[in-house]
């Protein structure tokens, strides 16, 4: 079986490591790696590390013939069976592939619970004969594509999946609190989402503030991992006179560590197609405060495996965060379900899903 995966991206984010979990889950199937993507990106030099087979493919745009016409001559001369799109970029290449003469069957995940765009070419892109599965990363994306599709039956889910090994042995690590001088009394809350507009970072920020201002002042956020929005957050915080209160660290190496020595792991999204930093904080034993926003609900049972607010509900937000600090007995049967749940949510279970989905699209 040759399966094609398209990376688009030229940084790396929670879908290019959910690809790196796949191919790698894959390859101990017999399903040896294959990936055209950027040249120059972060997951070029993943493969180039892992000694996978590495194709560049620029994918500039979601009209970039000239990448369309590569994919073409690759799938030739590779003899692709599959072609596993990751990104919409990507689906806009194996698309306009298709309508180059390519008759390798596609399949796209979708990891994103934006609308899709109510326009001709959308429509056209999400319904060609070569598409056979749409393999969403949560219902409620499912729910949202689903309806827009010829044929609905072609939309599943297939949940993401995490690496539960990396966190063992870290669990209760004190790396913020001995890095950063945190004094054992104060609470260490923390998100380690990428810094994006979807995920509202303005909302946790504001979160932090409203703790800080009516609640207690014996806490420390916490924001790890960079972005395009880290300039604006900086200012926003200085803005907000948040500093001696809001650290942001930049990208960790060690996240493995870095996250199970928060107390609280705060997510404040406005949208999120499921939320794999939340099964992380999960496999941490780390209890989780999170909007209700896309996915999150399908992780995030409300008193079960966490705590959930509305969407930019600042004041609900500090109000469960403080919660989650005071109720210990409530705090860790939410730690033991949520880690109990994540089990479900692994790496091994994602690709067993897709390596049936393949065999069945191959054997029809």
């Amino acid at each position: 079986m040759n399966v094609l995966h398209l990376s688009s991206e030229s940084s790396w984010r929670g879908g290019e490591q959910q690809i790196a979990y796949l191919i790698g889950e894959l390859r101990t199937k017999g399903i040896n790696p294959l990936v055209a993507g950027r040249p120059g990106s972060a997951f070029e030099q993943y493969c180039e590390k892992e000694k996978f087979r590495f194709f560049p493919i620029a994918m500039k745009n979601s009209f970039d013939i000239k990448s369309g016409l590569q994919l073409n001559k690759l799938c030739r001369h590779l003899k692709i069976d599959l072609l596993h799109a990751h990104s919409s970029r990507s689906h806009a290449t194996a698309w306009i592939s298709y309508l180059l003469g390519n008759p390798t069957p596609i399949i796209v995940s979708r990891r994103v619970d934006f609308p899709l765009k109510n326009n001709i070419l959308s429509q056209h892109k999400y319904n060609i004969k070569s598409l056979k599965k749409i393999a969403c990363v949560s219902d409620a994306i499912r729910n949202i594509v689903q309806p827009k599709l010829r044929y609905p039956e072609n939309c599943i889910t297939i949940h993401s999946g995490i690496d539960h090994q990396k966190f063992e042995g870290f669990q209760g690590s004190n790396y913020l609190r001995t890095t950063y001088g945190i004094n054992e009394d104060i609470t260490i809350i923390g998100n380690s989402s990428a810094i994006a507009p979807h995920k509202d970072y303005f909302t946790f920020v504001d979160t932090a503030r409203h703790m800080v201002e009516n609640i207690s002042k014996k806490v420390h956020f916490f924001i790890i991992g960079k972005g395009p929005l880290e300039n604006e957050i900086r200012a926003y915080i200085t803005q907000s006179k948040m500093d001696e209160y809001i650290t942001m660290t930049g990208f960790l190496q060690n996240i493995n560590e870095v996250l199970p020595s928060l107390d609280i792991f705060f997510i404040s999204s406005e949208t999120e197609g499921l939320g794999t930093s939340i099964i992380d904080a999960f496999a941490s034993k780390v209890p989780v405060v999170a909007t209700a926003a896309g996915g999150i609900p399908e992780l995030v049972k409300h008193e079960q495996t966490g705590l959930l607010a509305p969407v930019r509900d600042t004041e609900m937000l500090a109000t469960l965060i403080n919660k989650m600090i005071l109720d210990k007995e409530l705090r860790n049967n939410m730690i033991e379900n949520a880690w109990n749940l994540s089990l479900e949510f692994s790496k091994k279970a994602m690709a067993e899903n897709y390596y049936r989905l393949y065999n069945e699209i191959l054997n029809k």
